[in-house]
């Protein structure tokens, strides 16, 4: 049996590596927005969002990978209620810095395991964050610091690098925040007999 993980994200893969597991990256090809449209269209909150794009991923990939175990996940930002997606330019990752200025957010990850084309296992993690006050000209220079790679997340920051300076508090798992909510997910496996115990 091989464990594969459907995403090309290299946090996420970096993150099981760095556990110790074997695993093959095979990123789904789902369109993502057209999974969310008809969800955000009907309210539903961040957490199933995030729950139900990560076991979109992993079921599109175990449908094609007969007896793999497939590892899906998704992540969401939610500010004010609302769900905030990937700044499109460096003018909208310095929109967004500004609006979350301090205020707190919640970054919602959700990890799916899947065998077969169906889902065997689900949990979604949240984490609050709360930035300090930015002042515009902090963000300039944060921005010119950090660079593009900002825009390949979705609170235009990664917390693992420069970004941890705009934070004031923390509440929740440091795996949650980068994407995989390792410690639910690692419990998960060695049930299923997929690491040692």
């Amino acid at each position: 049996m091989t464990l594969v993980l459907a995403s090309g994200s290299g946090i996420r893969a970096e993150l099981l590596k760095n556990a110790g597991l074997a695993i093959e990256v095979d990123p789904a090809d789902i369109d993502e927005r057209a999974v969310e449209a008809p969800l955000l269209e009907a309210g539903f909150p961040p957490e199933d969002l995030a729950a139900i794009l990560a076991e979109a991923k992993a079921n599109e990939v175990s449908g094609r990978r007969s007896g793999d175990l497939v590892i899906g996940a998704d992540q969401i930002l939610a500010f004010k209620g609302e769900r905030r997606t990937k700044p499109e330019d460096m003018e909208a990752a310095r929109r967004q810095l500004l609006a979350f200025s301090g205020k707190t957010h919640e970054l919602l990850s959700a990890v799916v395991i899947s065998r077969n084309g169906e889902a065997v296992w689900r949990h979604v993690s949240t984490a609050r964050l709360t930035m300090r006050d930015l002042t515009p000209e902090f963000i300039g220079r944060y921005l010119a610091a950090a660079g593009d790679d900002v825009l390949s997340s979705v609170g235009a920051y990664q917390l693992e690098g420069i970004g941890v300076q705009l934070f004031e508090k923390i509440d929740g798992d440091y795996f949650t925040i980068l994407g995989l909510p390792m410690l639910p997910l690692l419990n998960r496996l060695r049930a299923l007999g997929v690491i040692e115990t």
